[in-house]
């Protein structure tokens, strides 16, 4: 399915946690001068306008983002504000980077970036967003099935960012086969996926499979709501993070 777009969503609170934990584990695997590989799987537009008609129509960033004050935002990583900092001339809105672009915001000129995006509107703005940065490969393809062709990559250090919209259920099936298939194929790769809870409880099996499945994964968890209707909370699943982590 092709339905879902992020720009209705951008700046949120699962952009939040998400976000701030892909600066993170950058700002550490970055820390030494060898260079690294990053790839997301489901890359989406790169950019995004709260001023938007898809952002006014939810208005999830008024509730993510533009919810916190000064002393919140001191907590989250340096480069994640800087690099909405560097978007807006300084201010801290209407633009919001996706996560393809607050990597490419903390990487160095030394990294390479493989971006995978099928969705055709998606992948057209994700080309425009990044036109003029030689460092970046997009690639108009299934993501999962674009990642495992290409790895081990070149460098051989990296990261993948496993960014679902999960608008398919048997996806909390599928991602946790593909990580495993990933690791063998790419065993120094450091590995992040999203999961969002929801009422029906299926992130809870998943999570439950990647625990079974590697040694030690290290699980985030963040709830903003009581569980009701939609998605109350979202969940970041890290394997072979880096120490420092």
């Amino acid at each position: 399915m092709l339905s879902y777009q992020h720009a209705y969503h951008a700046g949120n609170n699962a952009d939040l946690q998400k976000h701030t934990l892909l600066c993170t584990v950058l700002q550490v695997l970055t820390r030494k001068e060898r260079p690294l590989t990053y790839m997301e799987t489901h890359a989406g537009r790169g950019l995004y306008d709260r001023t938007s008609d898809e952002a006014k129509k939810t208005g999830e960033a008024e509730q993510g983002w533009l919810a916190l004050d000064d002393a919140a935002r001191t907590k989250l990583p340096e480069a994640y504000v800087d690099a909405i900092k560097k978007l807006n001339g300084g201010k801290l809105s209407p633009l919001y980077p996706g996560s393809p672009l607050i990597a490419a915001h903390v990487l160095r000129p030394q990294d390479q970036l493989h971006l995978m995006e099928l969705h055709p509107q998606e992948h057209a703005a994700l080309e425009k967003t990044f036109a003029k940065d030689d460092r970046v490969h997009i690639h108009r393809r299934d993501g999962l099935e674009g990642v495992l062709a290409i790895s081990p990559p070149s460098p051989r250090k990296g990261l993948v960012l496993i960014d679902s919209s999960y608008e398919m259920k048997e996806e909390y099936e599928t991602i946790p086969a593909f990580m495993e298939k990933l690791v063998k194929k790419w065993p120094e790769g450091c590995l992040l996926t999203w999961i969002p809870m929801l009422p029906a409880g299926r992130h809870e099996i998943m999570v439950r499979t990647l625990e079974k499945t590697f040694p030690a994964p290290r699980v985030f968890e963040t709830e903003w709501a009581k569980p009701g209707e939609g998605m109350y909370g979202s969940i970041m699943v890290g394997i072979n993070l880096p120490h420092g982590v």
